[in-house]
């Protein structure tokens, strides 16, 4: 190559850059500071029921907000129980043991996600098996894990085991991301064809919904996140949702450092946990809850100017829900082309340096040390979409309507 045509290909590179700037400033205005990713947001009612806990002194794990908390996000997730709980990966774990996850199995679960969702795998003693994803969702493919399942797994007395390993495979984990739904259907087919359970990660996906469906409320449990970066907060929290009595039942025992109920004695009937969600944290989301429709109606206009304004950029695209589906769009997500793909760490580096918080996705899991000997299928939907993914400012606020 001559000097010419380096020269040439770096200016059309700068040039590219400068014009996602270009568009990003358009949708979001010149920043006055530093705008980040997703903040939270506190506009309702928050200071009046968090001083109410402060004036009751019903400030720790017990207490009315609590049980309300429990009960609007169970509603939202059209399921009949919650549980709340100290953060998502509490939560992602105790669903796992619940539904029968022991030391030694394996639980499919996507090589992209974030590292909490395999290392709840982790804590209950598992092994995560990683599987590709889809292009068309960025969640899990049904359609690649059953043609893996055929390859590595037989039924042998009643019980799916990985021939390769002699390990169990004990459930299926898959996760919504950036509150985009997986495509679940299939996926729920191929968990009843070989008796799974399916524990759906809706840490993002809160007020998504699949083909009418709310997310959480699609498999057999399902775990929620209310950190202070998700689409509503606790400030640190998370919750179980599920339509089974007897799972809630036992989730809530073991948040609850396993103690029966009696009037003065401890008795504690297995090893348990101390996960329970405090009542003021509750108070503070039970005040979110109130908020949610319309920052899911300012989430959605955002991203509409997301796709308005990128839509005439040859090289780049916003991903968009997926079809039959409502997403939250908790995070938007500019997705490079492949022949931009070399771009992403300069782009990040401009965007950041401008004002605007922008991310990568996640590293994808089986890189990370502690979890590159772990079974996986061939990766090569995520290992493309992991060098052209750029996370972009996604907080409600932007999208005043």
């Amino acid at each position: 190559m001559t000097q010419a045509q380096e020269s040439k290909t770096f200016l059309g590179d700068a040039t590219f850059r400068a014009a996602v700037l270009a568009r990003l400033r358009e949708v979001l205005d010149e920043p006055d500071d530093f705008v980040p990713l997703h903040a939270p947001e506190f506009s309702g009612a928050e200071w009046k029921m968090v001083k109410d806990c402060l004036d009751s002194g019903w400030v720790s794990s017990v207490g009315s907000y609590v049980d309300r908390f429990e009960r609007d996000v169970a509603k939202i997730c059209g399921v009949a129980h919650g549980v709340a709980l100290v953060n998502g990966t509490a939560a992602l774990h105790l669903a796992l043991r619940v539904v029968g996850v022991m030391p030694g199995d394996e639980v499919i679960v996507p090589a992209m996600t974030f590292v909490a969702t395999a290392n709840a795998i982790s804590h209950a003693g598992a092994i995560p098996h990683f599987v590709d994803s889809e292009a068309r969702t960025l969640g899990l493919d049904p359609q690649a894990l059953d043609r893996h399942l055929d390859q590595v797994a037989k039924m042998r007395k009643g019980e799916l085991i990985n021939h390769k390993t002699g390990a169990r495979i004990a459930a299926i984990l898959p996760m919504h991301i950036f509150g985009h739904p997986t495509d679940m259907y299939p996926l729920l087919d191929l968990a009843a064809a070989y008796d799974l359970p399916v524990v759906e990660d809706a840490a993002e996906a809160l007020g998504s919904h699949y083909h009418g469906r709310a997310c959480g409320g699609l498999g057999r449990i399902a775990a929620l996140s209310f950190n202070g970066n998700k689409i509503l907060t606790t400030g640190g929290g998370g919750a179980i949702v599920t339509d089974d009595p007897d799972l809630a039942w036992h989730a809530k025992h073991l948040s609850t450092t396993g103690k029966l109920p009696h009037r003065w004695a401890f008795y504690h009937d297995e090893i348990a946990y101390n996960y329970r969600l405090p009542n003021i944290n509750a108070a503070l989301g039970c005040a979110q809850l109130e908020q949610l429709k319309d920052r899911l109606a300012r989430k959605r206009a955002l991203a509409e100017r997301y796709i308005a304004g990128f839509a005439d950029l040859d090289g780049v695209t916003i991903f968009r829900e997926p079809e039959g589906c409502q997403s939250n769009y908790w995070l938007n997500t500019l997705i490079l082309d492949p022949d931009r793909a070399g771009e992403r760490n300069a782009l990040l580096d401009e965007l950041n340096e401008a004002g605007f918080m922008c991310r990568p996705v996640w590293s994808l899991l089986h890189r990370l040390p502690f979890y590159s000997d772990c079974p996986r299928t061939s990766l090569p939907v995520v290992e493309d979409l992991e060098r052209r993914i750029i996370s972009l400012p996604s907080s409600a606020c932007l999208g005043a309507i």
